[in-house]
């Protein structure tokens, strides 16, 4: 299992075209997964139902199964939340991990950067980006591709990605 992140600032369209990439991969054999770090509260259960009963009651795991997913909620009740190592030891085994957000974790990333957003470029502060995703010219010796040339960005995502034992290892030196 190898790992690759995709940062960028919001509004740069990280999710607009990992929804893009996802499918080139498949298509080339490959299983995919995402986590993805949200910097707000989120919900993922609906008021009123019986999942989001029993964690609003106090559980601090909610796993939800039907025929066609299940879904696991844990909720922090105040610890600290999880780092990227700990939340990929929980993943089940697949060819690819993409990993949005997270931007000051231990694993390569492929920096996504739109020039309308008016945002300063992440790589020259971030020695972790391995290559840039933009809609402009970007001076770099670091691998540039444009933002529509998804076969470039697969590739270039399957390249730079890492073990993801090695991210591991690199986040157990971390405190």
């Amino acid at each position: 299992m190898k790992v690759i992140g995709l940062a960028g600032w919001s509004g740069a369209g990280k999710t607009t075209l990992l929804s893009r990439v996802i499918p080139h991969l498949l298509g080339q054999g490959l299983l995919v997964s995402v986590i993805k770090h949200a910097h707000h509260s989120f919900d993922v259960d609906t008021p009123g139902k019986d999942s989001w009963v029993h964690r609003q009651s106090g559980a601090t795991e909610v796993l939800v199964s039907s025929g066609k997913r299940w879904a696991l909620m844990h909720e922090l009740r105040g610890a600290t939340e999880p780092r990227l190592p700990e939340l990929l030891a929980r993943l089940s085994q697949v060819d690819l991990v993409v990993v949005e957000g997270f931007k000051s974790e231990p694993h390569r990333k492929i920096e996504v950067h739109r020039a309308a957003n008016g945002k300063p470029l992440l790589f020259p502060d971030d020695p972790g980006i391995a290559g840039i995703a933009a809609d402009a010219a970007v001076e770099t010796t670091l691998p540039v591709v444009h933002l529509d040339d998804i076969p470039a960005i697969a590739a270039m995502m399957q390249g730079a990605a890492i073990p993801v034992e090695e991210v591991l290892a690199r986040g157990a030196g971390e405190t």
